[in-house]
């Protein structure tokens, strides 16, 4: 059978490289707002979510990206409260660099052009610094002489400039009604208007509607009309060129003026059949309805996730040119003031985005629910506080470098499924994979004895023995340090039926567990730890053939013993140099745990000959 093609192969990503759509590529920011002269770099993917504490600077990048594309605007100048502490310091200026991909018709000059051999993109890097409020100084990277230059960018003008880059749709946590209304009356307007273009073109091999016949015959006559006045109007371009022509030869001998009225260029663009400013209200069918600005939270981030779903759903026509301007989304916590249904329903429009070709996302978060392990579209960025205050960004996960599989994503994805919660170990703490429902509510209950103890750990269950080694895969992308629990297991098991010992499928688990954590092994980031043969049996004495997760807290509940040892396993978990109890092994080759299950099958012969 021939093997299955993972999404993740490199001529797979290639071919998603090559895409050709105008991009942002990579954001760094320093010295700006809580960001201190540690940059923050932010590599953008179709989505990228943005978890952390709160208050570590999160919403921060968000207004990064916002105030550069406002360059050229009073919104785009910096205030005494954007500066680290609210102090002007000459030393330590706010900056930002940003990084888009281009292509040859928005390309501003060979010298600002920086061309990746392996995918055929083009990158052009700007940076804006600010020595004190007010508006930036904006300069470009000559690629040429590998520096920036001291006075010019590219493409000159702040507006012809932002044209070349993604339009920025900016959705705060607590907007004001009057904004969020704007904000949503645009993408629906957007929308409309992808929606009336694609509608007005009859698919091949299909007569024209009523409608799109008229809107065929509009546009021609406002060709026809644009052409006519343009040419009724030619004497006085004739004039003006040669008035222009003459002066410019005093300056530069042999030169001439033309101008091009463009007449026939994008009259799409010159019709508009709705309102400059749409109104859109929201009430009971029949009822009173009232503008978006009235309605409570909940009604506008849903009606937000309407207008969302409506372009996610919105595929450009196969073949239509690329020029059109992309759009990035950036919203924080898009979880706030919905239902858990409606959270669910709103991670999947976010994904769902980007799909349409014209969009990236970037999100702040404080819900598990919105990682999602499966897509492949997708950079996770940890933003927090070290011990000596800075801010620090990291991408701590992007999935072509997880190197995950299809059978790591089926897995991932049904772990999704049964706990939306799974993936908590993105935000921060200790994290402990443990195999199962039992290990996991042996440790909640001695955790919660004592919370100020553990806040910070995240024990992680991964509901099956295979899917730890889906899990480890993406651990192995953190800096910080994780442990595992797992059950070890016998190399054979007793049929029912035959009465006869089979290899056991769950033990040859072992080794492809310890073929991906050895990497963190090597550098004491990580604890692979065993339970011989199973939690229940080396623990509590005995193996719970049903309700195994209420049979633990049952016993550790009356038994002191069983508590204090559930303890200390899960202290030496969390603390890597503590002892761990009997019957648990931190091992790292096989044969070491081959030995010690070997040793206490003896043991259990020679008490039950």
């Amino acid at each position: 059978m021939a093997k299955k093609k993972s999404k993740a192969d490199p001529e797979t990503n290639a071919a998603i490289a090559q895409s050709r759509r105008p991009r942002l590529h990579k954001l760094r920011v320093s010295n700006f707002r809580c960001i201190g002269n540690q940059p923050i770099e932010v590599e953008l993917d179709d989505i990228v979510v943005l978890v952390g504490p709160n208050n570590v600077g999160k919403t921060s990048i968000l207004r990064a990206y916002e105030v550069v594309m406002l360059h050229g605007s009073k919104h785009g100048e910096l205030i005494n409260d954007d500066f680290p502490n609210g102090k002007v310091d000459p030393m330590h200026p706010p900056t930002i660099e940003l990084e888009t991909v281009v292509f040859d018709k928005t390309a501003p000059g060979e010298r600002w052009v920086r061309t990746d051999h392996s995918s055929s993109e083009m990158f052009v890097r700007e940076k804006w610094t600010w020595s004190q409020p007010g508006p930036p100084k904006k300069v470009g990277w000559d690629v040429g002489a590998a520096k920036w230059h001291d006075s010019e960018g590219p493409w000159g003008a702040a507006n012809v400039a932002q044209a070349r880059r993604p339009e920025p749709h900016r959705v705060g946590a607590f907007d004001s009604p009057e904004k969020q209304a704007e904000e949503i009356a645009k993408l629906l307007k957007e929308a409309l208007a992808v929606r009336v273009k694609e509608l007005s073109k009859a698919k091949p091999g299909e007569q024209p509607t009523q409608g799109q016949s008229n809107y065929a015959a509009l546009l021609e006559t406002i060709k026809r009309l644009q052409t006519e006045i343009a040419s009724d109007a030619k004497t006085a371009v004739t004039h003006v060129e040669d008035e222009l022509t003459k002066m410019i030869n005093d300056v530069f001998p042999g030169y001439a003026v033309t101008f091009d009225a463009r007449a026939e260029d994008d009259i799409e663009k010159a019709v508009n059949l709705f309102k400059a400013d749409p109104i859109v209200r929201m009430g009971p069918t029949g009822g009173h309805q009232t503008t978006i600005d009235r309605q409570g939270s909940g009604a506008r981030r849903t009606l937000l996730w309407t207008a969302l779903r409506i372009l996610s759903e919105q595929r450009r026509p196969k073949g239509e040119d690329d020029s059109d301007r992309p759009h990035v989304l950036l919203m924080d916590e898009p979880e706030i003031c919905l239902h858990p249904d409606a959270i669910r329903e709103a991670c999947k429009v976010l994904y769902d985005l980007p799909k349409t070709g014209n969009w990236q996302v970037m999100i702040t978060t404080h819900s598990p629910v919105f990682i999602d392990f499966t897509r492949d579209n997708t950079s996770i960025v940890r933003v927090e506080r070290t011990d000596t205050t800075d801010v620090r960004g990291t991408t701590i996960f992007r999935p072509n470098r997880a190197h995950l599989n299809d059978d790591d994503r089926a897995r991932l994805k049904m772990l999704n499924l049964c706990d939306p919660y799974v993936a908590e170990f993105f935000f921060g703490g200790r994290t402990i994979i443990v195999e199962g429902d039992t290990e996991y509510t042996a440790f909640g209950h001695v955790a919660a004895q004592n919370p100020s103890l553990y806040r910070g750990v995240h024990v992680v269950r991964a509901r099956g023995k295979a899917s730890i080694i889906s899990l480890c895969k993406i651990l192995n992308q953190f800096n910080s340090r994780y442990s595992i629990l797992h059950d070890s297991d016998r190399p054979t098991v007793l049929t029912r039926k035959a009465k006869k010992q089979v290899t056991n499928p769950a033990w040859s688990i072992n080794s492809k567990i310890l073929d991906v954590v050895k990497p963190a092994l090597s550098d004491s980031r990580a604890r692979l730890v065993a339970s011989i043969p199973n939690f229940e049996e080396a623990f509590f004495g005995e193996e719970a053939e049903d309700e195994k997760p209420y049979s633990a807290l049952e016993h550790i509940r009356r038994d002191g013993e069983a508590f204090k040892t559930i303890g200390k396993l899960l202290h030496a978990l969390i603390d890597h140099s503590q002892p761990l109890p009997d019957n648990a092994l931190s091992w790292g080759e096989l044969p070491q745990l081959e030995a010690r299950v070997a040793q206490l099958s003896q043991q259990q012969k020679s008490r039950n000959p």
